[in-house]
């Protein structure tokens, strides 16, 4: 009997998988700290015989060479995909014996990338699982535009024709087990539910239920900006990561760290947003250990900008190293963890902002109809309505942006509190005055706020 353990990548909205039988397993898609799918493998007594990679990740960076150096496991990667490290390169149809009567079967199923493939787990010759990747996902595909722009609409047909090829090869009961599509901004739309298959998706995915013009048509229309650390993920993982160290970082005092922040490092405090806007240091940004800390610390730190963390305890800081590791961000330069008070320079003092719901908003609009109000939700959602002359930088452009939001207190959103909070901690280390809005978009037309649709600024 064959069993499949799902491994959460909280934060990026990805999976991992462990597949196997009483003796030996597949690991799908590892994630850069490996400790947690060695753990996985002992638990269920089974060595790892195989360690496989559906692409070159372009989101984070895999464990998968450092999984295979560890145990001895077989590396599979597509034949297509360009790296510079050795591993077993596999092509369509390759089948490759787990146990028993358990096997792998790799199918090309280009489109997430040129060289995607998914693995098919078969059960005495029977097709029982599909691990699909950046292919077909639970409602969804994987975006074809994270490769090179002008091979985006190829990619597009090639997604949908994978997505085809799946649903015409495998029966209606074969799991469908994606990579991405919980969260991932790899997915070109929000992908809904935790389990499905072939049949499912025969019915409600749209790359099975268009017509192929309008399927890409539809899917173009609807892609994200892509997270600005995604460049650096592919390169990172064709050239073979290196093993992470999850050490403790160097314990940085007050003076260090005004010292860091004067040099134009950052300093990032991964206490909740709560706790940030009562009491921080000067020049902090607030980026919460609980929220996306990795996906979007990642897209908005200038790449390769030294970072010092700053956390409420030792193990909120030890989660915060390992969740960054998965994106490339290795090694603090230093960190301080216990009461802000204890990580002030002398002389200094704490520096605090209001947080307020859109009721407060409302009122305060009303005493001084100038005031500013700032959008840092995404494009897509802003079009769903937003706060009539209110200014829209999306939380990933804050950073860059800040000159062009017009002077006087901020008042700054987003659809539930955690970006308005990043995007507040910046305008604040930046000298403005804020006040962040922690609150529900929802909650803006019970308030009485207007609204409006359309082209907004």
């Amino acid at each position: 009997m064959f069993f499949v353990d799902i491994l959460e990548i909280e934060g990026l909205g990805n999976r991992s998988y462990l597949a196997g039988g009483r003796e030996a397993a597949v690991v799908i898609d590892p994630p850069r700290d490996v400790e947690r799918v060695v753990a996985a493998a002992a638990g269920r007594g089974v060595r790892i015989a195989y360690v496989a990679e559906t692409h070159v990740h372009n989101d984070y960076v895999s464990g998968g060479l450092e999984l295979a150096r560890l145990t001895g496991a077989t590396y599979l990667v597509p034949a297509a995909a360009r790296v510079s490290f050795d591993r077993t390169p596999v092509a369509d149809g390759d089948t490759l014996p787990v146990e028993g009567g358990l096997a792998l079967r790799a199918l090309a199923t280009p489109g997430h990338t040129p060289h995607h493939t998914s693995y098919i787990l078969q059960e005495d010759g029977r097709e029982v699982a599909a691990f699909t990747g950046g292919s077909l996902l639970i409602g969804s595909v994987g975006r074809p535009d994270l490769v090179e722009p002008r091979l985006t609409e190829k990619l597009a047909r090639a997604q949908y024709a994978s997505a085809h090829r799946l649903a015409a090869e495998l029966d209606d009961a074969v799991q469908v087990l994606p990579t991405h599509g919980f969260g991932s901004f790899c997915s070109s739309s929000q992908a809904e539910g935790d389990s499905s298959s072939i049949g499912q998706e025969r019915k409600t995915n749209a790359a099975l239920t268009k017509d192929v013009d309008t399927f890409i048509a539809d899917m173009l229309s609807g892609l994200e900006d892509v997270p600005a650390y995604y460049a650096h993920m592919g390169p990172l993982n064709a050239a073979g990561p290196a093993p992470v160290d999850l050490t403790p970082p160097r314990t940085a005092g007050g003076k260090e760290i005004a010292e860091r922040l004067a040099a134009g490092e950052w300093a990032v405090d991964l206490r909740s947003r709560t706790a940030f806007s009562a009491g921080h240091v000067a020049g902090t940004v607030n980026f919460e250990a609980e929220g996306k800390l990795a996906t979007y610390l990642a897209w908005l730190i200038p790449w390769g900008k030294p970072v010092t963390l700053l956390a409420d305890s030792p193990a909120q800081l030890a989660q915060a190293q390992r969740d960054l590791v998965r994106v490339g961000i290795d090694r603090p330069s230093a960190a301080a963890t216990g009461d802000p008070a204890g990580w002030l320079s002398e002389g200094e003092v704490l520096r605090s902002f209001p947080r307020a719901d859109f009721a407060a908003l409302k009122k305060a609009r009303e005493a001084d109809e100038s005031l500013v109000v700032l959008d840092v939700r995404r494009d897509s959602e802003r079009a769903g309505g937003y706060v009539r002359d209110s200014v829209h930088i999306p939380v990933h452009e804050v950073h860059d942006r800040a000159g062009e939001i017009p002077a006087g207190t901020v008042w700054v959103h987003c659809a539930g509190g955690m970006r308005a909070a990043i995007a507040a901690s910046l305008l604040d280390a930046a000298g403005r005055d804020v006040v962040a809005v922690d609150d529900s978009f929802d909650a803006a037309l019970d308030a009485g706020l207007a609204l409006t649709t359309g082209p907004g600024h």
